[in-house]
């Protein structure tokens, strides 16, 4: 499956570029003016060789990672990777070529090797590449709207404020607990041969905490992981502000678009030793109300990904499989995804969420659309190549590289569950349940080659009995298809409960990227769903 990073200390993390002193990090970079000139080259380049499109990138990469267990700091990481890339058509087929010799030589060089690919490549492709129109933009740049650069803030700040939770945590019932905060600044330059000359500002952070508390009599252990999400923000996301504080079912603390990271350790700690004593889920169907960390990965696997278009054509397979929402479905005009209460959007504009820019990596606007409206399929995610296959002439908005060396492709936006349109909380959907399960944070998780047969668990699971929180409980996982669990939606909290889920190292292709995405929704209720135990006859 593609990774949606919620298993983190079990997947690799992508460290992009070479080791550099931390004071690096807020260097200014090559001026703007001279990106221009140097992008020109490559263009100009392109276009004396018989290019009849290019477009360069000029990327510096900047990543900061601060890792804590325990009472000890265990790595810090601080790098940068800076270099272009160029894509070029020539003869109706693409080549692309990349270098860190960002030097008018390099940048000719590289150029020449991206059309000499290209017309090698020409020779066995039987269609030419067909572009969908968009305009030249001219000079223009985009930032995300943060407060506070987390690059800024010095690491011994950020180590102080890691290691109090950490003991926090274990004053209160944890044995182990891992913690780590990522910042993340993407520095681009896009500019074409079509009059684009795009300069962007990208920042995103995300503090990630795992909690574990032992049975020392029976060696069982629990884990809960942090509740606070990946954010397209600045370090203000760190700064707890009450206001953001959302209370959940089970007196269970949740967070909007600040995060209390203290406040989290302690309850964590509190909730998986709770864990090592809670009962067993009885097998069985029950009504799922999911709340939005939870579903927002349930969206991500059954939703984001079968809707991406290269994967549904069967271009994407190898990483990971291809789709079940094939064109024969999306050409009828009738294919429920869900029933009439689901509406599913993308959207790369979506404030303080991973996948918002103003332009994508080859220039185009980014905009919102719908993927499912009504419950009907109505579109897919596609890029200005792809688009004329669905009878489009417009791109969506959605092509993203992970760096300068990497060629761009087609990447899910943010795609997200419109809250419910009446006045309806979270306290009122549990009193309107009588046999149910509330999950909370993202859990183990497991879908097919086609994005539908799936399984899902949570962070934490709380029975629902009669319209009231009966207590915690362990082992439970929901089984269904895409099509199924969407058509038996039955209720959706307000945009007052609107939260947002996110994955910081998704990943798609070979050589595989990673790229970052929200999803966001209100907390959702599902009838019906067949819940199983995983921890019986282990």
């Amino acid at each position: 499956m593609a990774g949606a990073g919620a298993g983190l200390l079990a997947t690799p993390i992508p460290i992009l570029g070479k080791s550099i002193y931390t004071e690096e990090l807020l260097n200014p970079g090559m001026a703007v003016a001279e990106k221009k000139v140097l992008a020109d080259v490559a263009l100009n380049t392109a276009k004396g060789l018989g290019a009849s499109y290019a477009d360069a990138r000029i990327g510096r990469y900047l990543n900061q990672y601060v890792f804590t267990r325990e009472n000890k700091v265990q790595n810090t990481v601080n790098t940068e990777s800076f270099g272009i890339g160029i894509r070029v058509i020539a003869n109706g087929t693409w080549g692309f070529s990349s270098t860190n010799d960002v030097t008018p030589d390099g940048i000719k060089k590289a150029t020449e090797l991206a059309v000499a690919v290209a017309k090698a490549n020409s020779k066995i492709q039987t269609e030419d590449v067909v572009l969908a129109p968009t305009s030249g933009h001219g000079e223009v740049s985009w930032k995300t709207p943060i407060e506070k650069n987390s690059m800024a803030v010095p690491v011994s700040e950020k180590v102080d404020m890691l290691l109090e939770a950490n003991s926090q945590a274990m004053e209160n019932g944890a044995d182990y607990i891992t913690n780590v905060l990522f910042s993340v600044n993407e520095q681009k330059y896009f500019a074409s041969t079509e009059g684009s000359y795009i300069d962007q500002d990208v920042h995103r952070i995300w503090p990630f905490m795992s909690i574990t508390a032992v049975d020392k009599s029976t060696g069982k252990f629990k884990n809960r992981q942090g509740l606070g999400a990946p954010m397209g923000m600045g370090y203000e996301y760190m700064i707890p502000d009450a206001s953001e504080e959302v209370q959940g079912a089970g007196g269970v603390t949740l967070y909007r678009n600040r995060y209390n990271l203290i406040a989290d350790a302690v309850a964590g700690a509190k909730q998986a030793r709770e864990m090592l004593t809670a009962p067993s889920v009885e097998p069985g169907k029950y009504d799922l109300v999911l709340e939005p960390n939870h579903l927002g990965l349930t969206i991500h696997e059954s939703v984001g990904h079968p809707l991406e278009l290269d994967r549904v054509l069967g271009y994407e397979a190898n990483y990971a499989g291809t789709s079940f929402a094939t064109l024969d479905k999306w050409k009828t005009k009738e294919f429920n995804y869900g029933n009439e209460l689901v509406n599913l959007v993308a959207d790369k504009t979506q404030k303080y969420s991973l996948g918002a820019v103003g332009y994508d990596d080859e220039g185009v606007a980014c905009k919102k659309w719908d993927l499912v409206r009504d419950g009907i399929l109505v579109n897919y995610q596609a890029i200005r190549d792809q688009v004329h296959m669905i009878d489009q002439s417009e791109s969506h908005g959605c092509c993203y590289s992970q760096s300068w060396n990497d060629v761009q492709f087609q990447r899910m936006p943010n795609v997200s569950l419109e809250p419910g349109k009446e006045p309806y909380s979270i306290n009122d959907m549990v009193k309107d349940v009588e046999k149910g399960i509330y999950l909370v944070g993202r859990g183990s998780y497991s879908i097919d080659q086609q994005r539908y047969n799936f399984q899902f668990g949570g962070t934490l699971t709380y029975e629902i009995e009669n319209g009231e929180i009966k207590g915690m409980i362990n082992d439970a996982a929901y089984q269904s298809n895409t099509q199924q669990f969407w058509n038996s939606c039955s209720k959706i909290c307000d945009e007052n409960d609107y939260r947002m889920f996110g994955s910081f190292f998704d990943g798609k292709g070979q050589p595989s990227q990673v790229s970052a995405v929200s999803h966001g929704c209100s907390t959702t209720r599902f009838d019906g769903i067949n819940v199983i135990n995983t921890g019986r006859n282990i």
